[in-house]
């Protein structure tokens, strides 16, 4: 297992500085730093531009080569992934921004998570019953939500709680308060600026799990080895659970680990509308700055998540599967 998880990790890192490598040149093909200073009053000359632009190896009268060289070489040497064109670090803005959507996508991950395996075990089990239609047509409404209107939604209701409570329970943007210090008031205040966030985007995603998961799970109720468990005694939830479970999860589990990359960085309307500054708005950010070095390092960081839910979806599938196990 270790080797082969090595072996799977160094095809990976190969396959993430190829695509990175190739986003840089793609970039360079689409975005154009100069143009950000045009239009200016009073207006700039070329020279200055470029005497703005060459020490942050983003002018593009270098040749296209030397600008790949310098800014590789940057990485390799010191881990230093550029500047953006107002000469704000990208090392220091992926840091911050990266816990930021951490902070927010880890926590409605493990609850759409949870909540769509749970309804689809629930509703399988009661197949064609009120809980099971209930359950679907539920489902169907939230997984036809736009985000905006599921976080729209949401905020109307938090602002009406609080008004109705008399006080501020919960914060409509921001990911966190100035000037609060402690461990359990700054706990507090992140769990206020958190729960409306991920609240909305559990009501979007967790209807996807739940009919995968239903869906599998029935196929497998039907198989020949659980209705053997049957024969053999079993009750119906004890088959479920001891048998027909473990083999539905397994596509169940590698759906949520690839869906953490796309998650990480497709946050982006709710991010904007909770004003959190992860990921999500730095990529649409650096798109409209013509800021390639933070485009190309959003785009790393979107292949190394992706490089992680695989190895995760590889592992989640040894761990559920015995027979891979054995191979």
């Amino acid at each position: 297992m270790i080797k082969y998880l090595v072996r799977r990790t160094i095809g990976w890192l190969l396959m993430i500085v190829v695509a990175t490598n190739l986003t840089y040149f793609l970039a360079w093909g689409f975005l154009d730093p100069r143009s950000n200073y045009v239009g200016r009053k009073p207006p700039l000359s070329p020279e200055q531009i470029d005497h703005l632009l060459a020490p942050r190896n983003l002018s593009d009268t270098t040749p296209l080569l030397e600008r790949w060289w310098n800014w590789f070489s940057g990485i390799i040497l010191r881990w230093d992934w550029g500047v953006s064109p107002t000469g704000a670090s990208v090392n220091s803005e992926v840091a911050y921004r990266m816990w930021v959507s951490a902070e927010l996508v880890f926590g409605a991950t493990v609850i759409m998570t949870v909540l769509g395996i749970w309804l689809g075990v629930y509703t399988a089990s009661r197949q064609y019953k009120l809980a099971d239609r209930i359950g679907q047509a539920t489902s169907i409404i939230t997984m036809n939500i736009n985000i905006i209107v599921a976080a729209l939604g949401v905020v109307l209701l938090a602002i009406n709680f609080n008004q109705w409570v008399g006080t501020r329970v919960f914060f409509v943007t921001g990911s966190a308060s100035k000037d609060v210090e402690g461990f359990f008031p700054v706990l507090i205040d992140a769990l206020q600026h958190l729960i409306l966030p991920t609240v909305a985007l559990v009501i979007i995603g967790y209807a996807q799990l739940h009919f995968l998961q239903r869906s599998l799970l029935l196929d497998n109720i039907k198989a020949d080895y659980v209705r053997t468990a049957r024969a053999k005694g079993l009750t119906k939830e004890q088959a479920i659970r001891k048998h027909a479970l473990r083999t539905s999860l397994i596509p169940v589990a590698a759906q949520v680990a690839f869906t953490i990359p796309t998650v990480f960085t497709g946050a982006v309307l709710t991010e904007r509308i909770f004003a959190w500054h992860g990921m999500g708005s730095y990529f649409l950010e650096t798109i409209n700055a013509n800021d390639i070095h933070g485009v190309v390092a959003t785009a790393a960081f979107g292949s190394v998540l992706t490089a992680i839910g695989a190895l995760l979806a590889d592992v989640s599938v040894v761990i559920l599967d015995p027979r891979v196990r054995v191979s």
